[in-house]
């Protein structure tokens, strides 16, 4: 798979100092730990590099031939826990990093993100938001995707385990459980008819439409999400905010600002989404965001490439 360096080198091969963590000696990661991106997306996992010196690192990309295509897709907690790390590294290959410590002394390692959302000593719970999806790295030149680590306490580097069931080496693709309380993703055909059902049939790409793509995704708790998509075709960012359930109504609101304009923003009372709010945004930072009753999210200005 294509995506290690373009130039000389590869992703992150340090073993990283456990800075803070138990000294119980896990003998594998929390069983409990999903795919570190947003529920029901899809993502393909290499280990083929030859720089992964334990053999069981990790790099993430959306499909093993989108180049660049990841880069500032969401990165989320693959299990709950205290992050003991988050830094840009230059003594490595890593570049900007994330370490999750987990309620077993276990560690989550997230390499070269373009972004961190946390900070060192942050809590966080399973599928929040920690970062983007980068390149970062002071050695190396690379293409976009994410490194990915699961350790013992102690700093072994063991096989990676997603929803209770070991990753399946060199090569495998995946799609995320990271779901919020371990939940499957929800799979509804977009008839709209089912009259105030337990469960949203609709997703965000049905919601915005053909040719969006997520690249982006915050959880507002057990209320549902809000969700960032973009058309490479036509340049538009587009934003929703679903649901979970679909019974009986709620005030929902989703907002979309691109820099240099004024925000649009769609809100009211919705049985399962607001939006889709659009605008062009080609190489132009946004401003993200919605909320369902009182749980609420407003992103940075951000998505610049």
């Amino acid at each position: 798979m294509r995506i290690k360096t373009l130039i000389a080198g590869a992703c992150g091969l340090a073993v990283l100092p456990l800075t803070g963590v138990g000294t119980a000696d896990a003998a594998t990661a929390a069983s409990t730990l999903q795919l570190p991106f947003p529920c029901g997306e899809s993502w393909v996992g290499s280990s083929k590099s030859s720089a992964h010196t334990a053999g069981y690192e990790i790099d993430f990309n959306g499909s093993a031939t989108d180049g660049n295509a990841d880069l500032g897709r969401t990165v989320v907690a693959a299990g709950a826990g205290t992050v003991i790390m988050s830094e840009y590294r230059k003594t490595d290959g890593f570049g900007n990093v994330i370490k999750i410590r987990h309620s077993d002394g276990t560690v989550t390692l997230y390499a070269h993100l373009n972004a961190r959302s946390v900070g060192k000593g942050a809590t966080v719970r399973q599928g929040q938001k920690i970062g983007t999806v980068g390149k970062s790295s002071a050695k190396y030149n690379l293409i976009a995707h994410l490194h990915y680590e699961q350790r013992t306490s102690s700093g072994a580097i063991v096989p990676a385990k997603f929803n209770g069931t070991t990753y399946r080496y060199p090569n495998q693709t995946l799609t995320s459980r990271n779901c919020g309380g371990g939940t499957q993703p929800q799979t509804g055909s977009n008839n709209g008819n089912n009259g105030g059902g337990s469960s949203n049939p609709y997703s965000a790409t049905q919601v915005c439409g053909s040719g969006f793509k997520q690249i982006d995704s915050q959880s507002l708790g057990s209320a549902g999400k809000v969700v960032l998509l973009y058309s490479a075709a036509t340049g538009q960012n587009c934003v929703t905010t679903l649901r979970n359930s679909g019974s009986g109504k709620a005030a929902v609101q989703a907002y979309l600002q691109v820099q240099g304009k004024a925000r649009k923003t769609d809100s009211g009372s919705y049985q399962y989404y607001a939006g889709p709010v659009k605008d062009t945004a080609r190489k132009t930072c946004v401003k993200w965001g919605g909320a369902i009753g009182s749980a609420k999210y407003d992103s940075p200005l951000e998505h610049c490439d």
